[in-house]
């Protein structure tokens, strides 16, 4: 089994999912649903995913960790401390005026900007799906002056793109779009 496979059956194992149709943060639209919130409930298991991300980080000569919350933040701490490097973290705001997808912004707080100025930095997350945190993450370094080197994640899911089922049984909490609810109530075509 390949270090990439272990990073996804761990995560699979500790994180309960949910398929039907959700949107996601992005704006983007997927069949899964992971809840991230109980990633860290056990932190061993991560806490060896994230020497593992330490590991393959190391290379890059990295002088800082950021990581978004909520989750991902957790990871990147424990990734940042394996390293013995500074940590911080990019918190997510709504951006009412930004574009459909990718609409919110994830900032670093004023007190932290000053811990990644010229320095290398890895971004760090739980899972990447669409990659608005990592992409939120990565633009407010930038504009904070730091240099991102890398990005580590302890896995990817994939989304469903422009893609979206439509509701045609009326049982969805997500109309119009379907999520799967009618698999509950035995509705077929």
């Amino acid at each position: 089994m390949s270090n990439d496979d272990m990073f996804g059956e761990t995560v699979a194992r500790l994180l309960p999912t949910r398929r039907g149709h959700f949107r996601l943060e992005s704006g983007h639209h997927g069949d899964l649903w992971l809840d991230l919130e109980r990633l860290c409930v056990r932190p061993e298991p991560i806490a060896a995913l994230a020497s593992e991300i330490a590991a393959r980080l190391a290379p890059h000569e990295v002088q800082a960790v950021c990581g978004p919350l909520v989750e991902g933040a957790f990871v990147a701490l424990l990734v940042a401390a394996r390293l013995g490097v500074s940590f911080t973290y990019a918190a997510p705001c709504p951006d009412p005026n930004g574009p459909a997808l990718y609409s919110v912004r994830y900032k670093l707080p004023p007190a932290l900007r000053g811990e990644v100025q010229g320095r290398r930095v890895a971004i760090v997350n739980d899972v990447v799906n669409a990659g608005s945190a990592v992409r939120g993450a990565f633009a407010d370094l930038e504009a904070n002056g730091a240099l991102p080197v890398a990005i580590g994640a302890d896995g990817a899911a994939g989304f469903g793109g422009d893609t979206c089922r439509l509701c045609r049984c009326g049982s969805s909490l997500d109309k119009p779009f379907c999520d799967s609810s009618h698999r509950k109530i035995g509705f077929t075509t």
